[in-house]
Formats: C-alpha cells, sequence, structure tokens
C-alpha cells in the first residue's frame, strides 16, 4: 500500500507519512467479531503503575482473529479488507459457505473476493491454511502454529514471512524473519504466504502528539533524574551517567543475556538470531 506524504505547511507535516487507506473497506466490522477490552495504561490491580510510559490513547475495540484457522474444509470468500488499531498488519474478512464470518490475517496480494479454505487437503495457495509437512521447501508461511492446535503464535507482524527450509523427521525446519532457524512439529497449521502491509515500517509519525494517540508517553532519560529515582541520575551539571546504561533497576541495557539457559524450547533451535545491534 502506497504511503502519503504532505505539503510542509508545518514542520511537523513536512516529515510526516501516512498509509494510504484508500484499498480498505469502510464499513463497519460484524458485531460478533469485536470486544471491548480493559485498557490498565500500565497500572497493576492495585492501581500502581508497573509498566512505564503508557497511557492517554485512544478507544478502540478489539477484533477477534481466527488464528488456529479450523474450520477445516470450508471454503471462504473475502468480503472485505479492514484496518485493525491493535495489530500493524490489516485483516480480511472471510464470509465462509456455512455463512459464518470470522477474520485472518490479511497475506500480502490477498484480495477482495479472492477464496481460501483451511485444512489437510487444501492447495499450495495464497491465504490457505495447512499442516507444514503438506507445505513444499522453499514456500513462505506465516501465522505458524508452535503446538498442533494452539493457534497461530509466531510471524504475525506486518510485512514478516518465514521460510519452509527442510524436513528432519517429525519436525519441519523454518527459517524465521529473525534470522532464527527452528524446528516446528509437523502437524502444526501454518498460512501460506506473507503478511501484508509491508510498508508499515516505513511510515514517520511526525510529532509527539501521534504518539500520544497511540498511548505512547514521553520517555524520561536516567541522567537527567535524581539519584534517588535512576542509577545514572545526579552529578553536578550534565554528566554522561559515569558507568554502562542501565535501567532504573540495575539490569545493564546492552549486551546483557537474560534469556534462561536450558529452556525445554532450546532443542528446538537449529541456528540462534543474529543480533544486528551488538552483532552477535
Amino acid at each position: 500500500m502506497p504511503i502519503k506524504k504532505f505539503k510542509p505547511y508545518t514542520s511537523t507535516s513536512r516529515f510526516k507519512t501516512v498509509l494510504d487507506f484508500s484499498g480498505l473497506d469502510k464499513d463497519a466490522p460484524p458485531k460478533t467479531l469485536i470486544e471491548t477490552i480493559k485498557y490498565s495504561a500500565g497500572r497493576n490491580n492495585a492501581g500502581r503503575i508497573t509498566m512505564w510510559q503508557r497511557g492517554g490513547r485512544h478507544k478502540r475495540k478489539y477484533r477477534t482473529i481466527d488464528f488456529k484457522r479450523n474450520k477445516t474444509g470450508v471454503p471462504g470468500t473475502v468480503a472485505a479488507i479492514h484496518y485493525d488499531p491493535n495489530r500493524s498488519c490489516f485483516i480480511a474478512l472471510i464470509k465462509y459457505a456455512d455463512g459464518d464470518y470470522r477474520y485472518i490475517l490479511q497475506p500480502e496480494g490477498l484480495l477482495k473476493g479472492a477464496e481460501v479454505v483451511a485444512g489437510p487437503e487444501s492447495a499450495i495457495k495464497l491465504g490457505n491454511a495447512l499442516p507444514l509437512e503438506n507445505i513444499p521447501v522453499g514456500t513462505q508461511v506465516h501465522n505458524i502454529e508452535m503446538q498442533p492446535g494452539r493457534g497461530g503464535q509466531m510471524v504475525r507482524s506486518a510485512g514478516a514471512f518465514a521460510t519452509v527450509a527442510g524436513v528432519d523427521g517429525d519436525y519441519i525446519i523454518l527459517k524465521l524473519p529473525s534470522g532464527e532457524t527452528r524446528k516446528i512439529r509437523r502437524q502444526c497449521y501454518a498460512t501460506v504466504g506473507a503478511v501484508g502491509n509491508r510498508e508499515h515500517n516505513q511510515v514517520k509519525i511526525g510529532k509527539a502528539g501521534r504518539k500520544r494517540w497511540m498511548g505512547k508517553r514521553p520517555n524520561v532519560r536516567g541522567v537527567v533524574m535524581n539519584p534517588v529515582d535512576h542509577p545514572l541520575g545526579g552529578g553536578e551539571g550534565k554528566s554522561s551517567g559515569g558507568r554502562h546504561p542501565v535501567s532504573p533497576w540495575g539490569q545493564p541495557a546492552r549486551g546483557y543475556k537474560t534469556r534462561k539457559k536450558n529452556k525445554q524450547s532450546d532443542r528446538f533451535i537449529v541456528q540462534r538470531r543474529i543480533n544486528k545491534r551488538i552483532g552477535r
């Protein structure tokens, strides 16, 4: 989807860009597929802030997404392509032959009027969901299950896709967007194609107020705080902190490994992802 720019009437509009939503349907989502979600603004059940820099976003309703794709053997037609405020990609409204409506993540290239189906006998076609054992090597997939029947948990953001790299006994080897190579059970479902809206990461916010609409509040640097509030705070005049960057609770911010050792999922990882920021 193309990106729209603005004439520089203000310093904000000089840099601000938005996605051109002209290709989306403007009708309201079915009431059976929307839910009201409670927004805590980063507070726990006692009302205390436990997650900083959150709050004040625009109201939104949650769209129920069919991540399991368990309506097997029933063909469906794409009735509309809708915007979803809760995720970076767009969603496709599917009308099935039995009259049921469901939302799925819109794969790149899936247009209104296209037909999709889920099940082991499905064709290798954009938007179809089937077990990984039935998908040939080299195919791009998304919305991948980690456990059979649990529903897609991996590769769900805009523009993302994994590649079927090979077969290893009861497992299928996948190359994930992070660069990690991982084994997934053959019975796990995946959807053919890459997630749509790949231009999402090219959008420039343009102004601080637009971040506030999204529920992101200002992030104050630790070096300008007082020593009681942050390990990097204090000092006479402006300081650089005097130590390596850390969180407010003293945890190193760069290169410090926080992943637990001997995790159960370690045996499924063939090659770890490459951290481009620290080069390892």
